[in-house]
């Protein structure tokens, strides 16, 4: 028996998974994933309550929604870890950094012919940033004596929090 719905099934043509943040300033978050990853958010979702707090926004990036709420009196805030490809890692980084981000880790050859690239937003929210890099061979690994930027500026910045 299959348990998840088959990706051609979701309603809205949605993924199978999706992340929900709960945020202080949801509207603001929303702003700026909207802003940095040049994506509008889902108008017929947004849902404030009677004071204005958001108890449900989303923003499609892809086939994944983001749906982000307002921390309310008693809950805890809940940002994610987040993984997004995009097209140039920099760039990203350069519009996030514009919006009150910080690069965590800037753009580093990784596994797989792949860029990566981190940054922290505002709310606390790790994005981890992936473009293709095809031809480029992957690094050697920190273990092995290779560069050890993309573990350490994880390791940097999570025990930051």
């Amino acid at each position: 028996m299959d348990i998840l719905l088959p990706p051609g099934q979701v309603p809205s043509g949605g993924a199978v998974v999706n992340p929900f943040v709960i945020v202080d300033d949801a509207a603001g978050f929303v702003r700026f994933v909207a802003d940095v990853f040049g994506v509008e958010e889902t108008a017929e979702a947004r849902t404030p309550m009677p004071d204005g707090k958001l108890i449900h926004a989303q923003l499609r990036l892809g086939t994944v929604d983001v749906m982000v709420a307002d921390r309310l009196d008693g809950w805890p805030a809940r940002p994610a870890l987040l993984q997004v490809w995009v097209t140039d890692v920099a760039e990203v980084q350069r519009r996030a950094e514009a919006h009150g981000a910080t690069t965590i880790t800037p753009p580093t050859p990784f596994y797989g012919q792949t860029t990566l690239g981190r940054l922290l937003d505002p709310w606390n929210t790790l994005w981890w940033l992936y473009s293709p890099a095809p031809g480029r061979p992957d690094p050697t690994p920190a273990w092995e004596g290779g560069d050890t930027t993309v573990f350490s500026t994880l390791d940097h910045a999570l025990r930051a929090l």
